[in-house]
């Protein structure tokens, strides 16, 4: 009766502790709302506060930590997956591929370059690079929907440039992975083919054979669409993981699969879920943070902040620019960018026990975290910063066929 009481006791005060958490998240995430921003930074704010080395870490089970952070980068990427679709992907990819290597060269560089000169090494230069490159796709389409720019003539180039983006980032994670198990040269060049090979094949699938994946789930009830989506999901992310893969690759492989009105059901159903389980991922994330590492990085992602602010402007200034935007239009494509989210915290998290520098980890979320909030902030007050247009010279007035003498 002692062991089962005791037992009784430690369930109590994790449902305790997981109640409040959800509880607190749910505050943060009406703040947010009401002040027009990303509930991300304060998920993370609040997962550095009250995290282990914080005000009063919870005493929850690691596992369930792990498993409650895993299932939400899943859910996260299966729901960023499901706003493409496979003639999206293909189409943005055929259009913008120009676009997409400068956004990876400019953004990817920053990232790259900090960490060689902190000396970190080519591992942590790989990740940071990562980090600094993707734009965080559910900040930037919450804010041109809050700031109505949904229907703008340069969204076209934000969202062709978010789909390379996601697209890269197919390729990038699972070379991620292989690289942090650290394997030797060979060995890792041999599992980085498999895992790239295995990555195509999946895309492949999901681009040729979308229609008949979408088509096996689909229903009328929507009980059964959503529990077939998730179970599809989870198999596809098990398995793919077994094959060195990130799960969250297979997520979003799957998300692409499923389109058309198919999709959008599936989207509004997985939404509710995705938000508790992608919160509990960011502040989970938190936790992790030591506060007292945050003032030695500060300065670092202060700078990373400003570069990577104006080589993500660029990026969208000169896209846009190749279309035929005005001033106005590639400054709103530019710094709608700026903001980083969910991917760039995904490949800090993936770093967490792989032996690297102990910095990179408060590094990454102090970046995202800044970025999270200045994006929005910038993107708001875009048309403020874009060059005034030349005034058009006076036409010359009419002269009736009168000739002056």
């Amino acid at each position: 009766m002692g062991v089962l009481a005791a037992a009784s006791d430690d369930v109590a005060v994790a449902f305790v502790e997981l109640g409040a958490i959800i509880l607190g998240l749910a505050v943060l995430a009406r703040l947010s709302d009401r002040m027009g921003i990303s509930p991300i930074p304060a998920y993370l704010i609040a997962g550095v506060v009250f995290g282990e080395g914080g005000i009063a870490g919870p005493d929850l089970s690691e596992n369930f930590i792990e498993l409650a952070a895993e299932i939400g980068v899943v859910l996260l990427l299966l729901t960023l997956g499901l706003e493409d679709s496979p003639q999206e992907l293909a189409t943005g990819a055929r259009r913008g591929w120009v676009g997409g290597v400068v956004d990876v060269v400019l953004n990817s560089a920053p990232g790259v370059l900090c960490a060689f000169i902190l000396g970190w090494g080519p591992e942590a230069a790989v990740v940071l690079g990562g980090v600094t490159y993707i734009s965080s796709s559910g900040v930037v389409a919450k804010v041109l929907a809050d700031l109505g720019r949904l229907g703008n003539r340069e969204t076209p180039t934000i969202l062709t440039l978010l789909v390379i983006e996601d697209l890269v980032m197919a390729i990038y994670l699972p070379v991620v992975v292989v690289m942090l198990a650290g394997a030797s040269v060979l060995t890792g060049a041999l599992s980085v083919a498999a895992a790239l090979a295995i990555a195509g094949v999946v895309l492949v699938l999901a681009l040729r054979f979308g229609d008949q994946i979408t088509r096996l789930v689909d229903t009328r009830s929507d009980e059964a669409l959503l529990l077939g989506v998730i179970g599809i999901t989870l198999l596809v992310a098990g398995v793919t993981q077994q094959l060195d893969v990130s799960a969250a690759v297979g997520a979003f492989l799957v998300g692409i699969a499923i389109s058309g009105p198919v999709g959008q059901r599936a989207s509004s159903l997985i939404n509710p879920l995705r938000d508790l389980f992608a919160a509990l991922f960011f502040i989970l994330f938190g936790f992790q943070i030591d506060p007292d590492q945050i003032p030695g990085v500060l300065p670092i992602a202060l700078v990373l902040l400003v570069v990577t602010s104006l080589t993500k402007v660029a990026t969208g200034w000169w896209a846009a620019g190749r279309v035929g935007i005005a001033p106005r239009g590639r400054m709103r494509a530019g710094t709608a960018l700026i903001a980083r989210g969910e991917f760039s915290i995904v490949i800090a998290g993936l770093t967490i026990g792989a032996g690297l520098d102990r910095d990179l980890v408060p590094l990454a979320a102090t970046f995202v975290l800044l970025t999270a909030i200045a994006g929005p902030v910038v993107t708001k007050f875009a048309d403020a910063l874009a060059p005034s247009p030349k005034p058009r010279p006076a036409a010359p007035p009419p002269s009736f066929g009168v000739e002056n003498a």
